[in-house]
């Protein structure tokens, strides 16, 4: 059976990965959902630091303190840059970096992936953090609907800014993790022109989901199954 450790992107905890869990689990795989500092039921640890280093150290954590090796790291939307980082300096535990929806980094070795997400709104005066919205919904999220819908906009909370803003930089060591990804039609990029080299050339298998950005709430079946197809599961 494998271990299935689910970093969640922007605005989102662990509570994102609620109908997925099961589903892996009845299968017999392990499921690990991680809520990063700042974010989720850790929102009361949001500061103006919470950065990269720290997410980076919370996906560590979780998988130090419980022993997991030969596990499945996925990253979602801005986390693919957090799980690189996390293979980077693990490889040896990592049997597959799978990309969600992700941000996909180079192999390269000098700093990337530093942005400013100016198409999801400003920062508010005197606050370090991106506010969830509705109309955020509506750009890359369309299929969220009804009770999905209400659920998301109670559980999301801010953004902290610096999980953009901050840079990484890898070793060689990332080079040697295998890798897979998970497409969404209505996530933002086009998948066409992803899949024809625009991001740069795809380093190993994927599955492309009719789908916005968070399959994970609207298609949930559909994305078990195929991470586990991708993880050889």
């Amino acid at each position: 059976m494998t271990t299935f450790v689910l970093v969640p992107g922007g605005w989102l905890g662990g509570w994102a990965w609620r109908k997925i869990t099961p589903l892996l689990e009845e299968k017999g795989h392990t499921v690990y959902p991680v809520t990063l500092t700042g974010m989720g039921d850790r929102i009361h640890l949001s500061t103006r630091e919470v950065g990269m280093e720290t997410a980076i150290q919370d996906v560590l954590n979780v998988i130090g303190y419980n022993d997991l090796d030969n596990l499945v790291l996925v990253g979602h939307s801005f986390a693919g840059k957090v799980v690189a980082a996390v293979a980077d300096q693990i490889p040896e535990k990592v049997k597959l970096l799978l990309f969600l929806d992700a941000f996909r980094p180079e192999k390269a070795r000098t700093p990337q992936a530093s942005f400013t997400p100016t198409e999801f709104g400003s920062v508010p005066p005197g606050t370090w953090s991106i506010p969830f919205s509705e109309e955020i919904l509506e750009m890359i999220g369309k299929d969220v609907k009804g009770a999905d819908r209400e659920w998301m906009l109670a559980k999301a909370t801010p953004w902290p800014l610096k999980h953009a803003v901050d840079p990484i930089t890898l070793s060689g060591a990332f080079d040697k993790v295998e890798q897979a990804y998970i497409f969404c039609t209505e996530g933002g990029d086009s998948v066409e022109e992803i899949l024809d080299g625009k991001s740069g050339k795809l380093e190993g298998s994927y599955k492309i989901i009719e789908a916005g950005h968070w399959p994970m709430i609207t298609k949930a079946e559909e994305l078990a199954d195929d991470m586990m197809t991708l993880a050889g599961a």
